[in-house]
């Protein structure tokens, strides 16, 4: 089963968007489930539901910064190679979906409140909602990078 099929199972499990991502690289990232659970738990939605950046971009993010980033203060080279990896990622998201943000990713209207209590998981929840979609482009788009880096 590849990582974004993965992820999208998360989301199907009841997991936020954030979480289904980085769960679906937790092994790789050398981390334990339930800290990639925890550590992705308030992304969801858009940073805590609130419509911002789209859950699956940053637990794309925060898998891809595991996986090659820094954790020097001061390492300006590596920081620098970093950013340029994440503007890529985030890129190629945006280039297939046409936004890495979640309110234009939901059709979202921009002054509607965005109040902190998650819906109900329902049928009609996930035939409204791209997210399961979203999340496996956001694990997949990581896949392929992580798959090309490898080949040097």
């Amino acid at each position: 089963m590849s990582k974004a099929d993965k992820a999208k199972e998360h989301f199907l499990e009841g997991y936020n968007c954030a979480q289904s991502v980085l769960l679906a690289f937790a092994d790789d990232c050398g981390i334990d489930k339930k800290t990639a659970a925890l550590i992705s738990s308030g992304f969801g939605g858009g940073l805590g539901r609130m419509r911002e950046v789209c859950g699956a971009v940053n637990g794309m993010c925060m898998a891809a910064s595991l996986l090659f980033g820094y954790s020097a203060p001061k390492a300006f080279a590596e920081k620098k190679e970093c950013y340029a990896m994440i503007q890529y990622l985030a890129g190629k998201f945006k280039e297939k979906n046409g936004s890495i943000v979640c309110r234009e990713l939901l059709g979202l209207d921009k002054k509607a409140p965005t109040p902190p209590t998650p819906e109900q998981r329902t049928e009609v929840y996930y035939k409204k909602r791209p997210c399961p979609l979203l999340i496996y482009d956001a694990a997949e788009i990581l896949e392929n990078y992580i798959e090309e880096k490898s080949k040097g």
